[in-house]
């Protein structure tokens, strides 16, 4: 009979690339994933790793059990969900994992409940950028991820994945405190396109938004600076450098200098816990779920 560890390491590396990634993402040690695989090919009978320069590759047989090993895994997985939600009990390892806004403003008091209403309940919680989360839940690294996109740029999940809403989240123009526009009652994105604009880095959801947005508007963009913390991003709009997109989760205390402008229609960012669905069962789901839900719900505003 295979074993489900060992399989599970050989699926590991087929997933990750290496050995050494392999270890990492199952947290052990390079030798461990080693023997595993070793005692692996005995019980098969069939060469299933091949040296490839400094690194290894999988055969060809090792390349079939391993998608074999996936639909296994998810099977187990399936069949521990339904054995936890059929004890009712909020038990066992949850990892989770949320972007950087949500998990300065939402994860830290969804774990005070968590903990407190569950104390069996292993938790171990990272922040991941939105795409790496996805990556990581499809593949079983993660249980649970905190996601968001935006209300005309939705997010496309992963077929297998599930998830439900935790919060809109608005969010204002930030500009310096001298702005001509500081005192208008009604102000559209349009009247800002043509403003100099500091925004996230090419690639994240919050940059590629801005620039959506900004080419609806039927104008080119103009990002003179870029960073990523939205305390940085208020630093360069107090000291005049341009405005800046920020929710309203993100946006923490204001610096003197800058004045915010809520802008009509507001853009807003949805929020979203997901999980695989093969495991939407399981309690500890759940109440992850519930406690990510009621931490929103006493936001301002929430």
């Amino acid at each position: 009979m295979l074993d489900l560890n060992r399989l599970k390491a050989l699926h590991a590396v087929s997933v990750y690339g290496s050995v050494g990634a392999a270890a990492e993402a199952l947290m052990v040690t390079p030798s461990a994933i080693s023997q595993q695989l070793a005692k692996l090919e005995r019980e098969t009978g069939a060469v299933l790793i091949e040296r490839n320069g400094r690194g290894v590759k999988l055969t060809d047989a090792a390349g079939l059990l391993a998608e074999h090993a996936e639909r296994i895994l998810a099977l187990v997985e399936t069949a521990e969900a339904d054995f936890e939600a059929l004890r009712g009990a909020v038990v066992g390892k949850l990892t989770m994992a949320a972007f950087p806004t949500a998990a300065r403003g939402i994860v830290p008091r969804a774990l005070t409940t968590l903990k407190r209403q569950h104390p069996d309940l292993d938790l171990l919680v990272y922040e991941r950028e939105p795409e790496r989360q996805i990556r990581e839940l499809a593949r079983g690294d993660l249980d649970l991820a905190v996601l968001q996109d935006w209300l005309n740029r939705p997010m496309a999940l992963p077929e297998g994945l599930s998830r439900t809403a935790l919060l809109d989240d608005v969010a204002d123009v930030v500009v310096p405190a001298d702005h001509p526009l500081v005192n208008a009652d009604r102000v559209r994105l349009s009247d800002l396109a043509g403003d100099n604009w500091i925004s996230s880095t090419p690639g994240t959801v919050c940059h590629d938004f801005l620039v959506f947005l900004l080419r609806s508007e039927e104008r080119e963009p103009r990002i003179v600076c870029m960073a990523d913390e939205y305390p940085t991003q208020l630093a360069l709009v107090a000291e005049g450098h341009g405005c800046a997109l920020i929710p309203r989760l993100g946006r923490g205390p204001l610096p003197e200098g800058v004045a915010v402008l809520a802008v009509q229609p507001p853009p807003v960012r949805r929020i979203y816990a997901v999980w695989r669905t093969d495991a939407a069962r399981r309690p500890a789901i759940r109440a992850a779920a519930d406690a990510l839900r009621s931490a929103c719900s006493e936001l301002p505003g929430g």
